[in-house]
């Protein structure tokens, strides 16, 4: 099977974990880039309009591949806005397909995710972890949203987390 990795990631932390995944998988790792720097207002404004950002490399590079796993963070509880271009494309040409997110989760889980994929894409995935970065820190004090977002998975969250991720998709492989 031919599988793709795809991962966008605003902080490193989702292209560390992409990264070791495509390894363990022997897997193509392609990651999403922009044009334009990205801030936190950039991203505020991009899930308040829905706005698709101009992405490289195009969406058209799926096409080679019998899998695609995608890895972004999670953005006000929606997929952060540079996979929509993806995902868009996904829904006009169907593919097998898995999501992955290591994001904050000081806020707590993000149960509309898998509906926003299904709506986007057309087709529930066939794999969906999403993982947050408040479960690898002490639980007390409580993690805030300052820890989260200041936290960059190291080394061996990479290992925790990648042989989750590819338990995961060894199901589906």
């Amino acid at each position: 099977m031919n599988i793709a990795v795809i991962s966008y990631s605003y902080t490193g932390n989702n292209d560390a974990l992409a990264a070791g995944v495509a390894n363990g998988l022997s897997a193509k790792h392609i990651r999403i880039t922009e044009r334009a720097s990205r801030s936190v207002g950039s991203i505020a404004l991009d899930m308040i309009f829905r706005r698709t950002p101009r992405v490289q490399p195009a969406p058209e590079i799926m096409e080679r591949y019998d899998l695609v796993l995608f890895f972004g963070p999670v953005w006000m509880g929606q997929i952060a806005s540079p996979l929509r271009a993806y995902l868009r494309y996904l829904k006009a040409h169907p593919r097998k397909y898995g999501f992955f997110s290591i994001s904050g989760g000081a806020d707590g889980p993000n149960p509309k995710l898998e509906d926003e994929l299904k709506k986007r894409t057309g087709a529930a995935p066939l794999v969906f972890i999403d993982l947050h970065i408040a479960e690898l820190l002490p639980a007390n004090p409580k993690p805030a949203r300052k820890d989260t977002t200041a936290y960059r998975i190291n080394e061996g969250d990479v290992k925790q987390l990648t042989g989750t991720v590819l338990q995961a998709a060894g199901e589906i492989i």
